[in-house]
């Protein structure tokens, strides 16, 4: 079993420390896929990036509520379309392979979340820089 791309580099920083650091969470927690793997630890790292996902996303919408992000609406759709993805990916889990397990989960990091901090995540930092809310670069 081995996720082999779920690296964090710097090239994936939005410039804001918080988000930075809780996006690197969730690269990091992918990454743990990689190796020998039992299926309790696979199953209890799943549980775990998930739950950590969604408290991110979660953390990120209330940002962007308290600074009126324009786009806070489609936003929060692409968090939601990322949520379902790791429900089922929960639910096949007791179905497919500890390899599949890797596969996926790199697939959601590396493809679609990577995706997403640069282009929509990206969009929103200046918004968030102009707003003195604590969550501007260098903070």
């Amino acid at each position: 079993m081995e996720c082999k791309n779920t690296v964090w580099s710097e090239f994936v920083e939005v410039g804001l420390p918080v988000i930075d650091m809780q996006h690197k969470r969730l690269f990091d927690l992918a990454a743990s896929f990689r190796g020998q793997g039992d299926q309790i630890r696979v199953m209890k790292t799943l549980v775990a990036l998930c739950d950590y996902a969604n408290t991110h996303l979660r953390e990120e919408e209330v940002m962007l509520r308290s600074i009126d992000y324009p786009a806070l609406a489609e936003h929060k759709q692409q968090h939601a379309h990322f949520r379902q993805m790791l429900r089922e990916l929960l639910e096949d889990s007791r179905k497919i392979t500890l390899d599949q397990i890797a596969e996926r989960v790199e697939v959601l990091i590396n493809g679609w979340f990577y995706q997403h901090i640069m282009k929509d995540d990206a969009g929103y930092v200046p918004a968030v820089n102009a707003c003195d809310i604590g969550f501007a670069a260098g903070r």
